[in-house]
């Protein structure tokens, strides 16, 4: 998750933009199902179940919308995922680790505890407003969770990979002398992360809010758990 910085010209490569062209789709890998997808029809199906999501919501993004609009038929959506929530943990999954491997080099990058959570905020900033349809799509699957535990199994892995690599990150800076952690990387990582999560929730509830002055404060809060190392 990675973001071009408020009012960056339109046009110009972010972090984001390059690990999107690079990182190779989760559904390389087997599907939910356990059945390898053919790269390009997976490519097409996930794409296109996301963007029925974004129009529709979950609940109205059926197979058959699915299926018409990645060009394939119904009953291969059924053979590789078996079920609509199968497809949408797939869709969270590969979004997942574009995002973190963005964010992976931008945090690798940090030379100060500054610079790490300046390439938070920037990630934070660009999920808002370059993608807010990950963040629905998130609550969409955490809604489908209690109700299935299937879904809160799988959603329960994207969580903590991505609470994990975070927390390998902060590990690694504090390993090199770069920043002091407030306390153990793992527990940092879970408070940043949901800190992450309620910040990008409040302002896409409260769009016309201004959220500069909220993000001053969760600067000044996250300095408190990573601070310089010299």
């Amino acid at each position: 998750m990675v973001r071009r910085p408020v009012g960056a010209p339109a046009g110009r490569l972010t972090d984001y933009d390059r690990a999107m062209a690079v990182t190779t789709p989760a559904t390389d890998s087997p599907a939910p199902s356990g059945r390898p997808l053919e790269s390009d029809k997976a490519k097409r199906i996930v794409d296109a179940m996301r963007a029925s999501v974004a129009v529709r919501g979950a609940a109205g993004s059926t197979f058959d919308h699915v299926a018409r609009e990645a060009g394939v038929s119904r009953g291969l959506l059924h053979y590789y995922f078996g079920t609509k929530e199968r497809l949408l943990v797939e869709v969270v999954r590969r979004d997942s680790e574009i995002r973190l491997a963005a964010l992976g080099a931008l945090l690798a990058d940090a030379r100060t505890g500054d610079d790490f959570i300046d390439a938070l905020v920037r990630s934070l900033e660009d999920l808002i407003e370059r993608d807010p349809g990950f963040v629905v799509l998130m609550y969409e699957l955490f809604t489908l969770s209690r109700r299935n535990e299937e879904i809160a199994g799988e959603l329960a892995a994207l969580c903590r990979q991505s609470r994990e690599t975070l927390a390998a990150s902060l590990a690694a800076k504090q390993d090199e002398g770069v920043v002091r952690l407030g306390d153990d990387a793992d527990a940092v990582s879970g408070v940043l992360l949901a800190l992450a999560d309620g910040l990008a929730l409040r302002f896409l509830s409260e769009p016309d809010i201004d959220p500069r002055p909220t993000l001053k404060a969760a600067v000044a809060a996250a300095r408190a758990l990573i601070a310089d190392a010299r």
